[in-house]
């Protein structure tokens, strides 16, 4: 449907589509705006999503509800109502509105599996990566860090356990150490956890105190054990994890504008307290340069990466999609949003890492809370 708010009653000659993000699709859509205001060269900005989300429709020209199975319980029996493919339905509207760019968030391997389609009409299409092969190695994050071994990138490493068994013979063979818990898949760090042996300072373990500051992520390992032998969920839904040792360093987020693994632009940023301190970091660069050749990153994505105790930054996971904090960038001087898109819009020439990074201003950036009133009419 049309946002009656940018009506233009017309089909723009071109135009950008940005599908179901994580986090960040709102102020990319935002930076797109500041983008079309400032160019010569008109363009339309899509959005679509599979529920109502006017905090993000409000940025786009034009917006669409992405179909998905909607599964319900009537009677004690799951109900499921069949919908074209997302992809298919993307790709469709996407060739109606003449859409030549569209960037996915969620959903990339879905896409992935179809990129010869957009190919055929002529519609660069953004997963990530351009392989299904990459996606999924990236996604597994013990595959993941295998592969960056195998091509010398610095990574931190990881022994992957299925059952309590394998977590307590792993445990027995590097409890010596800091240690870390997280899974194989996942996102916004859930399911991670630091070990607290009480080795590590020497003091009296108080359990409590890690009940009471969740934030900090830590838990008794002995707690850990306990909770995973015991648990229902695990027994119904197996979940994969990786035992990694504790790395004390300072922590990075990279976001990346790259294109079949060669990086346009990047800013780094790193986090104290509740301050983001945005700039180029070198050290880490020389990380995430050769990491994202190695896997053909290509769109928008992100890295995180943390220093061990001599110093050495060490990848930690892709995200192969724009992180939450992409729209931090655009206080540094550099959009990352803006110049991806103005580029494989054909606004600009391809973007050069040497320039791009010249222009970067250091800052500190602090995030703050907005409220968005929705309507009656628009709740779920």
């Amino acid at each position: 449907m049309d946002n009656p708010a940018n009506d233009t009653h017309h089909i723009l000659p071109t135009a950008a589509w940005l599908a179901e993000g994580q986090a960040s699709q709102r102020d990319m859509l935002a930076s797109l705006q500041v983008l079309k205001a400032q160019s010569t060269t008109p363009f339309d900005i899509i959005a679509s999503h599979r529920h109502n989300r006017p905090e993000i429709f409000e940025f786009a020209d034009k917006v669409y509800y992405e179909p998905f199975a909607i599964a319900a319980n009537s009677q004690g029996q799951d109900i499921v109502k069949s919908v074209m493919p997302r992809w298919q339905f993307v790709l469709e509207q996407a060739q109606q509105n003449h859409a030549k760019v569209v960037l996915t968030g969620r959903n990339n391997i879905d896409y992935e599996n179809h990129r010869e389609e957009f190919d055929a009409a002529n519609i660069r299409l953004l997963t990530g990566a351009t392989s299904v092969a990459a996606l999924q190695s990236i996604d597994d994050k013990f595959a993941f860090m295998q592969q960056c071994h195998q091509h010398n990138i610095p990574v931190a490493d990881a022994w992957r356990f299925d059952t309590l068994a394998e977590l307590e013979a792993l445990l027995a063979e590097h409890g010596h150490q800091p240690l870390c818990i997280k899974p194989v898949t996942g996102i916004f760090a859930q399911g991670f956890w630091q070990l607290d042996s009480g080795q590590e300072t020497g003091e009296q373990y108080d359990s409590f105190e890690h009940l009471y500051f969740t934030e900090e992520k830590r838990i008794s390992t002995a707690q850990f054990i306990n909770a995973y032998a015991h648990s229902f969920m695990l027994h119904e839904r197996p979940i994969p994890m990786l035992l990694m040792p504790y790395l004390p360093g300072q922590e990075y987020s990279i976001d990346v504008v790259c294109e079949y693994g060669e990086v346009l632009a990047a800013v780094t940023r790193y986090k104290t307290g509740k301050i983001q301190h945005i700039g180029y970091e070198q050290t880490v660069m020389d990380v995430v340069i050769p990491l994202i050749k190695v896997f053909g990153c290509d769109g928008i994505v992100s890295v995180q990466t943390k220093a061990d105790d001599h110093g050495q930054h060490r990848v930690l996971e892709i995200n192969s999609r724009p992180s939450g904090g992409i729209g931090y960038t655009t206080h540094s001087g550099v959009d990352l949003t803006q110049i991806g898109f103005a580029y494989w819009l054909g606004l600009t020439d391809k973007p050069k890492l040497a320039d791009i990074t010249k222009q970067i201003t250091p800052c500190q950036v602090r995030s703050i809370m907005t409220g968005v009133k929705i309507e009656e009419s628009a709740t779920e």
